[in-house]
């Protein structure tokens, strides 16, 4: 491991806007589940979380346009997320936080109607038919989110890939469930704003090399 990367995780153990749960298998809640309004950021705002944020940048621009809201990216990659956690505490951006965990555990983390809205930023597509189920729109996944959004939650959904997306648009099909904005070009679109035009290191990588951005967003429960 790099001196770089070992820095960044000892830098990580005193960020106080990241946690590192860590959890069992089957893990046990965190005192956070329940409690992320009163103990960790202070407000009633609604909480929106980012899953596999990476470097948090999305999370840091919506954390920034809207203040009266707060938001939580989750990422495995400890490194990763020290550049988000990093830049929070240097800008002091009080209604943001991450956690260093595994997607499939957020039920640990969040109490029933504890989060409003997800974002699904650029995720591994998992094409191959035998990694459906680790798809995060997969029905495994959106049943997961249903244990800890609202009932009228929403989903966002931004990737570079169409096989994705369709897939996705699939399984909203075979749910009933409600789409709000949905776009398969999105720099194309109408529905483009400030929100949707933020972008990911990735993201301007992809763009450079033509690849279309898709969007989707969308109600989680029927």
């Amino acid at each position: 491991m790099g001196k770089d990367k070992l820095r960044r995780f000892a830098e990580n153990e005193n960020f106080p806007n990241l946690i590192q749960p860590n959890f069992e298998y089957p893990p046990a809640d965190h005192e956070l589940k329940g409690k992320w309004h009163q103990n960790f950021f202070k407000n009633d705002h609604p909480i929106i979380v980012e899953l596999g944020c990476g470097r948090g940048e999305y999370a840091v621009n919506l954390a920034e346009k809207f203040p009266d809201k707060n938001f939580i990216g989750i990422d495995w990659k400890g490194a990763r997320l020290w550049r988000g956690a990093k830049t929070g505490v240097e800008n002091n951006i009080a209604n943001l936080g991450f956690a260093r965990m595994q997607i499939q555990n957020c039920a640990a983390l969040f109490a029933p109607n504890e989060v409003s809205e997800v974002w699904i930023t650029f995720p591994d597509p998992n094409l191959e038919e035998s990694r459906a189920k680790k798809r995060l729109t997969s029905p495994r996944y959106l049943d997961l989110y249903r244990k800890f959004m609202t009932a009228d939650g929403i989903i966002h959904l931004k990737t570079d890939s169409r096989p994705f997306y369709d897939y996705t648009l699939e399984m909203i099909a075979e749910q009933k469930l409600k789409i709000f904005k949905q776009t398969a070009d999105l720099y194309n679109s109408e529905i483009l704003d400030d929100v949707l035009s933020i972008k990911t290191t990735y993201e301007k990588m992809w763009l450079k090399d033509g690849l279309k951005i898709c969007y989707l967003q969308f109600k989680l429960n029927s």
